[in-house]
């Protein structure tokens, strides 16, 4: 029996032990843009790592609830719309995210970027923390605590992602995006780096700082004995402008309840902007990067360094030294001691 064949016979089943239920809809997310599809004879060995197997083998066919399934809709056997739910969520393969018969499989990651991620601790901490702490040169390592989904950070992050994903306050961003670009990283990093907005590797991938910028700010965290999952990094917009232009004031302000939120949430010590928009719309002012940076600002009570954005080294390279001296700046005001360089 062929492959395509297969996939329909699962689908119609699935679909007919739905109808049985009193189901006459489901909810379908639209596919990951990147996702790849290989075959049985590509499948890596369950034993091997995860993060080593492709993408397409890494997620499941996500289960929807009993209410997204019936719609609130009354005279429907509840109990038969779990079960049939759980059916629907059995995994069936990489290759089921194409469609058949015109149905769309419903395929999704993990529901929050945070979830089950690690964080480190202050020392002496082993539960759920108050606030995290990230010490790259601590004396011995800090204990690491898996975030659950049922962490208050994560939570209360996840709901933020989703108001995000539903607002459509600027018109041009909205027809333009391919889907919002959130923020990633440790919801209770002890600091928060601040962009401009998503490029398109951001747009396409939805997570900020991918692109050749991202990498240089990898870089910057490295030559300051941090790690990615340590810190949080976010932009100023959570939508790409068309052309990658800079943000308007307008789109600016209409984002920034969202910015405002995820760093309420997150309750960072110090805060690094990345460029003059992020510099110029947290701390509310005029002023030029150049007369921001090298100084130690406030915002509700976080410290706030401004340095040039990655991508304006990538054009300036001869700027890399002034952005080290601020991250030398940033690391003394945090405790961190920088080997010399």
């Amino acid at each position: 029996m062929s492959f395509d064949i297969q996939v329909r016979k699962i689908v119609t089943q699935r679909l007919e032990s739905l109808q049985q239920a009193g189901v006459t809809h489901l909810p379908v997310l639209p596919l990951p843009s990147r996702l790849g599809t290989s075959g049985a004879k590509d499948r890596p060995a369950a034993d091997q790592p995860d993060a080593d197997r492709p993408i397409a083998d890494r997620l499941t066919v996500g289960q929807p609830t009993a209410d997204q399934l019936v719609g609130g809709r009354a005279g429907v056997d509840r109990a038969a719309a779990d079960r049939a739910a759980a059916r629907l969520a059995a995994p069936i393969g990489p290759k089921s995210v194409a469609s058949a018969q015109g149905v769309a499989m419903v395929v999704r990651p993990r529901v929050s970027p945070h979830e089950g991620m690690t964080v480190q601790l202050p020392q002496g901490e082993v539960g759920a923390p108050a606030r995290g702490s990230v010490q790259p040169n601590a004396q011995s390592p800090a204990p690491s605590v898996s975030l659950a989904k049922d962490d208050p950070r994560v939570l209360a992050l996840g709901e933020l992602a989703r108001r995000v994903a539903d607002c459509t306050r600027c018109a041009e961003l909205v027809g333009y995006r391919t889907q919002t670009v959130f923020g990633v990283g440790n919801p209770y990093a002890r600091l928060v780096f601040v962009g401009e907005a998503p490029g398109e590797d951001e747009d396409r991938q939805g997570e900020p700082f991918v692109g050749a910028a991202g990498q240089l700010l990898n870089r910057i965290l490295a030559a300051c004995g941090l790690r990615r999952e340590e810190v949080y990094i976010m932009n100023i917009l959570r939508c790409r402008p068309p052309g990658n232009r800079t943000p308007s004031p307008e789109e600016a302000e209409n984002c920034r309840e969202f910015l405002e939120g995820q760093l309420e949430i997150i309750r960072p010590e110090f805060i690094c902007c990345l460029g003059a928009c992020a510099a110029q719309n947290l701390l509310e002012t005029r002023s030029p990067i150049g007369k921001l940076r090298g100084k130690v600002h406030k915002y509700r009570g976080a410290k706030v360094v401004c340095t040039y954005h990655p991508a304006y080294l990538l054009r300036n390279p001869a700027a890399k030294k002034d952005c080290w001296q601020d991250m030398q700046l940033l690391m003394a005001e945090m405790g961190i001691q920088l080997s010399e360089r």
